[in-house]
């Protein structure tokens, strides 16, 4: 008989989660009142997107991720639908176009500008007119582009291709007709070939999009399904919902058999959902309660027994909502492997809370950042209408390989030189060039800023605060940000001396050079 040993190995066993500080929260937001199982709130590496209160129709509002603090009562909304906005979803291959969908029956797309908002838009770029009940779900296509998915409540899922000049498409490329209730959740595989939904009537279930079939689908009666969620690089799928006795419960299936989970769990005896949150580059689930200020997290392994729990974060404030964000705008630099962005409508909150590795080391931790999904679409809209397959491009998250943030032209690193104090040292917290440090005079830096000024177009200019660019690099406001902001400056201050001493040597080489040469002309 086999020895095995008692304690798991992971690096990801004592993982914590971090709530951030009150500086760093999202206040006085009114967030929406409705009772809908959705998670209300949308996140980006630029933006945070929350529904919200608004009378007369449906709303929600729009936020710089770094726009820290009280929120002005008077910001603009984005405020283009007739009922309550049901559900809120970035564009995963480009930050300022985001999905929103309504109990008008009808999904809007919006572009949201590159400065700050100053009034309400009410104009969407794209509205898609298909279904005749409220919408309760929209998804992005996780690697085709301007592939949009709908669910709505006349049991109807739609399929849209928003790579087209018409601002109004009522015809959808594919309707999925296979359910008869209402659809509860839809997650995608991988590359996005197959789509697994929750349905009411308790039944999840495999669909080929683009063929519109059903290949599986699962009548497991003792568990009543309420969230799906496709575990792809380790071919399972993860449900919540209940059981018969009405416990919150977890479940786990073979993506190739459906008939039986591998694993079912009761929880506790909470009403509230659960919403299923699964990053497949570490293998960790993260489950989150709704009503309850519980979130746990497992780690999900290939073989027996394929859940093991980790921990739990514990927070008295209960959540109504919950927003996440891409692995491309986390802070690798404090080992942060995950973030959720918390609605509390009770204090009108939003609480970023960081999910860490606890590490000593501030470099960067190749072993718990392995290449991650990028910003890139792997396929158009069209090739994968055309029965195409193709997997997420992949980039990495380490600092300075350029490939993290799809940034327009305007949010390029090349600005960040500019600054609208022209008095200020140049790149202060580490963005001063060697180049610029060696030139000997300071009226060259300061006409080569003007020019730089009298090229930056007006928009870029809106986008600067006191010489940050509050979207790419805010002031410090964490102990952490300082101390790295200070270490940055010390070695460039490290750096300038070495050149001043350099210097020092030559000139006493020109000294003695001189003083040889006066006493070889004196001899003569």
């Amino acid at each position: 008989m086999s020895w095995q040993p008692q304690y798991r190995s992971s690096k990801f066993r004592h993982v914590y989660g971090k709530a951030a500080s009150k500086e760093k929260c999202y206040d006085c937001v009114p967030i929406t009142r409705n009772v809908h199982d959705n998670h209300f709130c949308a996140v980006n590496p630029h933006f945070i997107a929350v529904v919200t209160e608004c009378a007369g129709g449906g709303a929600f509002l729009v936020i710089p991720i770094h726009q820290t603090g009280k929120l002005d009562p008077h910001y603009p909304k984005i405020c283009g639908h007739k009922g309550n906005v049901l559900d809120i979803k970035w564009n995963p291959f480009n930050d300022f176009v985001i999905a929103s969908c309504s109990e008008d029956a009808t999904v809007k797309i919006w572009d949201i500008p590159k400065h700050l908002l100053t009034r309400n838009i009410t104009s969407p770029k794209k509205e898609l007119l298909g279904h005749v009940r409220r919408v309760g779900l929209i998804e992005w296509h996780p690697t085709a582009n301007n592939i949009l998915f709908s669910s709505g409540y006349d049991y109807k899922i739609m399929i849209w291709n928003l790579d087209t000049k018409e601002a109004v498409i009522s015809n959808p490329v594919k309707i999925l007709d296979a359910h008869k209730d209402v659809v509860l959740s839809m997650s995608f595989n991988t590359d996005g070939s197959v789509l697994a939904t929750a349905c009411r009537d308790r039944k999840i279930r495999l669909i080929d999009p683009r063929a519109g079939t059903v290949l599986q689908e699962a009548s497991y009666k003792s568990h009543r399904v309420n969230k799906v969620l496709f575990l792809g690089n380790v071919k399972k799928l993860f449900s919540t919902g209940t059981s018969r006795w009405n416990n919150r419960q977890i479940a786990l299936w073979d993506q190739n058999d459906l008939s039986v989970p591998l694993l079912e769990e009761d929880l506790d005896g909470s009403s509230g959902l659960l919403f299923p949150f699964y990053d497949s580059d570490t293998h960790m689930l993260y489950v989150v309660g709704k009503g309850d200020g519980n979130i746990r997290y497992y780690e999900i392994s290939p073989e027996k027994p394929y859940l093991n729990y980790l921990m739990e974060y514990r927070s008295h404030l209960p959540q109504k909502g919950i927003g996440m964000m891409p692995k491309r705008g986390l802070e690798v630099s404090a080992c942060e492997i995950f973030r959720f962005y918390k609605l509390i409508p009770t204090k009108s909150l939003i609480e970023p809370i960081s999910m860490i590795v606890p590490r000593r080391s501030e470099s960067y931790q190749e072993d718990i950042y392995p290449l991650t999904t990028g910003s890139q679409p792997a396929l158009t809209a069209q090739e994968w209408l055309n029965g195409v397959n193709k997997g997420p491009v992949l980039v990495s998250l380490r600092p300075g390989s350029g490939a993290v943030n799809s940034l327009p032209q305007f949010l390029e690193p090349e600005p960040l030189m500019k600054t609208t104090d022209l008095s200020q040292p140049q790149g202060w917290g580490g963005r001063m060039l060697l180049e610029d440090m060696q030139k000997p005079s300071e009226i060259e830096d300061s006409r080569k800023q003007l020019k730089v000024e009298d090229k930056l177009p007006k928009n870029d200019q809106m986008c600067l605060s006191n010489g940050f660019d509050i979207f790419e690099c805010p002031p410090p406001k964490t102990e952490n940000e300082l101390l790295q902001m200070f270490y940055r400056q010390q070695e460039e201050i490290r750096r300038l001396r070495e050149l001043v001493n350099q210097r020092d040597v030559r000139v006493k080489q020109l000294e003695l050079e001189l003083r040889n040469i006066c006493m070889d002309t004196g001899s003569y």
